[in-house]
């Protein structure tokens, strides 16, 4: 009888240290001997996975397609109409291809290229001055008709800036 209330007292003595109210050693805090399961959900707004984009050749510049179409259409007719712009790093590099493309439909000159770049750019009259002075102004080169130079960073949010260029 003396052994057994020894044990019990023992088990008693042993189980308030994981009791409700008891004081964990390692946070201090209390512990609680609720049992639910825990669910950790991510507020995202997308639904769908995010996996990595190996091998994509597209700067999604973070924004929708359309809007992307919009901004890289408006750079390029810029580019062309003023020779120099200066824009985000990676808005440079991806509006590039856009503009050397447009340069090469102007040295082909038929009719064709001629409504490909009416297609893609916003400003009829550019267009055909573009045609009439690419072939003159590019007859030697193959390509890489701009230039990116990196420059200081924007001052608001640091962001990666650079001049784009025709050659």
């Amino acid at each position: 009888m003396k052994v057994t209330t020894v044990l019990c007292s023992i088990m008693v003595a042993g189980a308030s240290a994981f009791g409700v109210g008891s004081m964990s050693s390692f946070t201090g805090s209390s512990l609680s001997t609720d049992m639910q399961p825990t669910y950790v959900s991510r507020s995202s707004s997308r639904s769908e996975l995010s996996m990595m984009r190996h091998r994509k050749k597209v700067a999604k510049l973070g924004k929708p397609a359309d809007q992307r179409k919009a901004l890289l259409r408006a750079l390029t007719t810029e580019i062309i109409r003023h020779g120099r712009i200066k824009t985000t790093a990676v808005r440079a590099k991806a509006v590039r291809k856009h503009v050397d493309h447009m340069i090469e439909l102007g040295k082909r000159g038929d009719l064709h290229a001629r409504r490909q770049a009416l297609a893609w750019m916003y400003d009829k009259d550019l267009v055909h001055s573009l045609f009439e002075a690419a072939p003159d102004r590019y007859s030697d080169r193959n390509g890489g008709y701009t230039r990116v130079l990196r420059t200081m960073p924007r001052q608001g949010d640091n962001a990666k800036m650079a001049v784009i260029e025709l050659v």
